[in-house]
């Protein structure tokens, strides 16, 4: 697709947590100097370890950041959604890129340059509260996913990721959602998965159908992750 109007991507990060409140004129200045790229499925926007460019905008399609072991093995550490960021820890901390992105379905996104982030932090203290603020709330999510892979077991961990991700009472599944990329998720292979699901759809608890998911006794699953 054609690279987007600046003036939108300004529109776009003013709903973001880490933008608000900053004037357009500076917002302005960011969005003009950010770069817009194009992704096929299956392409990587960049590497775990190489040199980090910046803080990313996913503006269409889905994502996700992954790390791998040396046996090939992958662990899905997020999916991204349009309208997020990602790569913080590269772009703030002077880091390589922590982990690997790698586009799901074609996607479109801007690159917010690593020099123009940390400009930013310099001259407005109130960026840098909202991006500690924000960075901290991963860091909650990344340890509550090592307790879960360490101490939860297969039904537990899809009970959570049912209820923080679904909308309503509804988990939809697009396309490339498929059994392998939630077994990655859950950190565990698609037939252990396969069994977890059917015996919640069995127990009256889960329905699962072709694009979605939906939970019919949100208690139970509560008390599967209590």
């Amino acid at each position: 697709m054609p690279r987007p109007d600046v003036d939108q991507l300004v529109i776009n990060l003013q709903q973001i947590s880490y933008f608000k409140g900053l004037d357009d004129s500076t917002l302005l200045d960011l969005a003009r100097d950010a770069v817009w790229k194009d992704y096929a499925v299956g392409e990587v926007i960049f590497f775990e370890g190489d040199q980090s460019l910046g803080l990313y905008y996913l503006q269409t399609g889905w994502l996700k950041v992954v790390k791998s072991s040396l046996e090939g093995r992958e662990q899905v550490l997020r999916f991204l959604g349009a309208g997020e960021t990602f790569n913080e820890i590269g772009a703030l901390a002077s880091r390589p890129n922590p982990a690997t992105a790698i586009a799901l379905e074609a996607a479109g996104v801007w690159l917010l340059r690593r020099d123009s982030i940390r400009r930013l932090m310099r001259e407005r203290p109130d960026f840098v509260e909202r991006v500690i603020e924000n960075m901290s709330d991963r860091v909650v999510e990344l340890v509550t996913l090592v307790a879960d892979l360490s101490l939860r077991p297969v039904t537990g961990r899809l009970a959570r990721l049912l209820l923080d991700d679904a909308e309503g009472d509804v988990l939809h599944r697009p396309r490339w959602y498929t059994q392998a990329e939630l077994a990655s998720r859950l950190g565990t292979v698609p037939d252990v998965v396969q069994r977890a699901m059917r015996g919640l759809e069995a127990d009256g608890v889960i329905a699962v159908e072709r694009h979605q998911i939906k939970i019919r006794d949100r208690k139970a699953l509560e008390k599967l992750i209590a």
